[in-house]
């Protein structure tokens, strides 16, 4: 019997590895609810967990918010100020998760930290500084000053998803890890979880993603921070330096987990929109939070999520082309979901390349050639 085209995705895999683009890889597609390829390349197992970065935003923050908007603890319309008094006025939960706050993208809230407790580099730096510095970070970040006013334009910012973390964690009355366990790793049954550096050793294997703390600079910020004091990282850190201020539980980054629980997550996002899995929230309120942002024009940002973008979009030229398209999001450290609301389709690429540098932005052109081989190789690249 011949093979099916799905299967040379695992060859596709390979080859990432041996160019040089990711160390090592997973990857999962689920088609109306099943599973049609599954994939390992590189040093790594299935249940190898990596750095999800930013996946983060939807996996955890996203649909903690869902839960709790469903709770009536917390609403789109909920002012920051409420929790964060010092904060700029009007700005509301769904001004951060549309990415309309005016927020700036990044701000390295990590440096003057290490700066002033160089201690918080050391394995057995007490919990007490820890959670000194974890509110110290969150008044900086509310403090900090719009780039732009409210609700004017899209940009994307960390900055928000910090404050938003904090806002789901005080109104759903536990620790954000704690609730993302309880609301949304166990009723879907993902593995994924959060690596707080104050409950170190972790359990089980962890993709490596850098070695040393803080990271080298990412492209673009190679003048925002000096002088840091810097050590040799633990395995299984979290790669982002502003969640690792945070203890390693923030909103914006944080979060552990494979390529199987990133999928099973796709999978509820499309029951949920569908109606047929209310275990985070009902399908009225996943219809609101899938549709784009009706206040900013042009932009490509649903609640929390991100759809693809005209032209070079990481989802490649099938993904989300024909209504109602399709919603998804990107990880820093290399890891993709995309959920193709037309085509039933799940594909969750979960990548560590950044464990060879942070310079090299090959993955850009791998994603979206991985998502068209998948679609093509379904025989999904035309609709009906």
């Amino acid at each position: 019997m011949s093979q099916h085209p799905i299967a040379n995705l695992q060859a596709v895999l390979d080859d990432g590895v041996e160019l040089g683009i990711f160390p090592a890889a997973q990857a999962v597609v689920l088609h109306k609810g099943m599973q049609v390829f599954g994939g390992v390349a590189g040093n790594v197992k299935g249940d190898t967990r990596f750095d999800l970065a930013s996946l983060t935003k939807v996996l955890s923050t996203t649909a903690l918010f869902l839960r709790l908007w469903t709770e009536g603890k917390v609403g789109p319309d909920t002012l920051v100020s409420r929790y964060f008094p010092g904060s700029p006025a009007g700005v509301t939960v769904a001004d951060l998760l549309y990415h309309r706050s005016g927020l700036p993208p990044f701000v390295p809230f990590f440096a003057d930290a290490l700066k002033a407790h160089p201690e918080l580099l050391d394995a057995a730096c007490p919990a007490t500084l820890r959670a000194q510095v974890h509110a110290e970070v969150l008044h900086a970040a509310a403090a900090t000053p719009l780039d732009a006013p409210v609700r004017t334009k899209t940009a994307y910012s960390d900055v928000g998803f910090i404050l938003l973390g904090d806002i789901l964690a005080r109104a759903g009355g536990a620790p954000l890890d704690v609730l993302f366990h309880r609301h949304v790793a166990e009723p879907l049954d993902l593995k994924a979880r959060f690596h707080r550096l104050t409950d170190f050793p972790v359990d089980g294997a962890t993709a490596p993603t850098g070695a040393m703390r803080p990271r080298e600079p990412a492209p673009g910020q190679e003048s925002l921070w000096k002088d840091v004091p810097s050590r040799p990282a633990r395995p299984g850190e979290v790669d982002d330096d502003n969640a690792w201020v945070l203890d390693g539980v923030a909103g914006h980054a944080g979060l552990f987990g494979t390529a199987v629980d990133v999928a099973r997550f796709g999978q509820a996002v499309l029951e949920g929109a569908a109606g047929t899995h209310a275990a985070i929230a009902p399908g009225p309120l996943w219809h609101r939070a899938l549709a784009t942002d009706p206040l900013v024009a042009g932009s490509t940002r649903s609640m929390g999520f991100d759809s693809p973008s005209k032209g070079h979009s990481s989802a490649g030229r099938f993904i989300g082309d024909t209504p109602p398209g399709a919603v998804g999001h990107l990880g820093f450290t290399g890891t993709s979901l995309w959920v193709d609301l037309r085509r039933s389709l799940v594909v969750a690429l979960i990548t560590n390349r950044v464990a060879q540098g942070r310079q090299d932005l090959r993955i850009r052109d791998f994603r979206p050639a991985f998502h068209e081989l998948v679609v093509e190789a379904l025989d999904l690249h035309v609709l009906p």
